[in-house]
This record gives C-alpha cells, sequence and structure tokens, in this order.
C-alpha cells in the first residue's frame, strides 16, 4: 500500500444515529468537536439525523422523522409575512346578494 495517501486527519471515527441510537465506528476525515466512548476507547462523535439504520428504504418501515421541527420553522420564518398580506377569503370576492 502507498504511503501518504490518506489525508493527516483520517482516522476512526464513532457516527450516531439521532433518531434511534444507532453508533457505527469507521474511519473518515469528517470534522467533529466532540468525542464519546464507544466500546471501551473515546473517538470522535458525528452526529446523523438519517442512516441506513433508520432510512425507510432500507429498514422498509414509513415513519416520518421531524427532528429538526421544519413545519415550525416554516411557519415562523413566514409569520411575518402573513401579517402584512393577509389571505382573501372567497366571501370576500363574492358580490353581494340584493
Amino acid at each position: 500500500m502507498k504511503s501518504n495517501l490518506h489525508p493527516d486527519n483520517y482516522r476512526m471515527v464513532a457516527f450516531k444515529d439521532l433518531s434511534n441510537d444507532f453508533t457505527f465506528l469507521t474511519r473518515s476525515c469528517a470534522p467533529s468537536k466532540e468525542t464519546m466512548e464507544f466500546e471501551g476507547k473515546e473517538y470522535p462523535l458525528v452526529k446523523m439525523e438519517i442512516s441506513a439504520a433508520s432510512h425507510p428504504f432500507f429498514t422498509g418501515k414509513m415513519k416520518f422523522v421531524d427532528t429538526a421541527g421544519r413545519i415550525d420553522k416554516f411557519n415562523k420564518k413566514f409569520a411575518k409575512f402573513a401579517a402584512k398580506n393577509p389571505v382573501k377569503s372567497q366571501e370576500d370576492d363574492e358580490p353581494a346578494a340584493e
């Protein structure tokens, strides 16, 4: 095997799936500020939202994962626009009956 083929920060890293607490160990250059103890040793930790252990394609189970609260983020982000531009209802567009 050639020497100096991999980058200097190529090391063993623990990846943790936050949706089901599945952890696996592999080599990676992924940056990490956190560490965790895995099988008696300390490794850099990379947290993931979805991995093969929780993805519906690999598990065969359909499950909605919304750990980031995407709908709430969207509503908060666009609430100021809704206040400025109220939505017209269909009743406003219909002519008054005489």
